[in-house]
């Protein structure tokens, strides 16, 4: 367990579970469930291999809704189990619910909805993409409504969450032995207290690499940082794959660790490295090797919590930045 991780007394309910055996049907309570390893409810039309295998919403935020005169039935936000008893608002990424045998890793706060359903265009409001929370089947298990579940391991909600991309051709083949992402996590959980709530390799492969990226902002991840492929190699294209999904640059963090590279090696001047946000998440990209990840992100590690807050909503400047200028 992870210095981010407790272990809780928090319990709670299952009040509904709803399913669907089409994608685009409207789910329905069922009066119980098989819950399969790797996949989701069986049957439902969206168990599959990814990381949403299954959606939970508490019945206080439906209740809200209810309060502004909606009537609904269990489903209706195509939610898979409805729970009460605990403030779902707390749990975060990496947490593990037990119910039963069953067992789900929570991997996604939150959710992109592309186009606006009926609950919206009523409302102006669904609560889906805002308090949704999705996981994927670790345990499987037989779960029906009334059957209690705990919190077994606790993330909480406030808890920084970063993903770790390792770009390399070599290491995606296993012909290399990954170093650099599992240093880069160790440092980043133990400098900033952060939860890594997904770590992977992807070959250099620009579109691959965009993917990895877009796709870890969706989940509700803080920040994301790649590690590999900023070079001037024909196949070092982590800068132009980030390029291509941030909105904003960030370029006085990839100043910062070039100018403090150059001083340890000039083949820092190589290091075509880029730093941005992508909706409310920051996108660090580090060199491939041990010794360079580590130093480079250590430049700019003072300033990262800041950063993160700000992301946040925190706006607020900190006094001691104007009371350091000399008048």
């Amino acid at each position: 367990m992870s210095v981010n991780e407790t272990n809780t007394n928090m319990t709670g309910v299952i009040l509904h579970i709803c399913t669907s055996p089409k994608k685009g049907e409207t789910k329905q309570s069922v009066e119980k469930a098989q819950l399969i390893a790797n996949s989701g409810i069986e049957g439902d039309a969206h168990a599959g291999k990814g990381h949403r295998q299954i959606s939970l919403l508490d019945n206080s935020d439906i209740n809200d809704m209810r309060g502004k005169g909606l009537e609904l039935k269990p489903g209706a936000f195509g939610e898979n189990i409805v729970i009460e008893g605990i403030n779902l608002g707390s749990v975060g990424i990496g947490s593990v619910l037990e119910i039963g045998d069953a067992k789900l890793d929570i991997t996604q706060i939150g959710k992109v909805c592309h186009n606006r359903c009926a609950i919206y265009d009523k409302t102006g409001d669904c609560i889906m993409p805002r308090t949704g929370v999705f996981a994927r089947v670790v345990e499987g298990g037989e779960i029906s409504p009334g059957m209690s579940f705990k919190v077994a391991s606790l993330v909480s909600r406030d808890t920084t969450q970063v993903g770790v991309i390792t770009v390399s051709d070599t290491c995606s083949e296993g012909t290399k032995r990954d170093t650099a992402g599992p240093a880069v996590s160790e440092l980043i959980g133990d400098q900033l207290h952060a939860h890594i709530g997904w770590a992977g390799i992807v070959p250099d492969e620009e579109n691959q690499i965009s993917r990895t990226i877009r796709g870890l902002a969706g989940r509700g991840l803080h920040m994301i940082i790649t590690v590999g492929g900023t070079g001037c190699a024909p196949r070092d294209v982590t800068p132009e794959a980030t390029k291509a999904v941030i909105d904003r640059e960030v370029p006085g963090l990839a100043e910062t660790m070039r100018a403090g590279s150059i001083k340890i090696t000039p083949h820092a001047m190589l290091q075509r490295g880029i730093c941005g946000i992508i909706g409310s998440t920051l996108v660090i990209n580090l060199p491939g090797s041990v010794k360079a990840a580590g130093e480079n992100l250590k430049f700019i590690l003072p300033t990262l919590g800041h950063a993160l807050k700000m992301l946040r909503g925190e706006t607020a400047h900190h006094e001691t930045s104007s009371r350091n200028i000399k008048q």
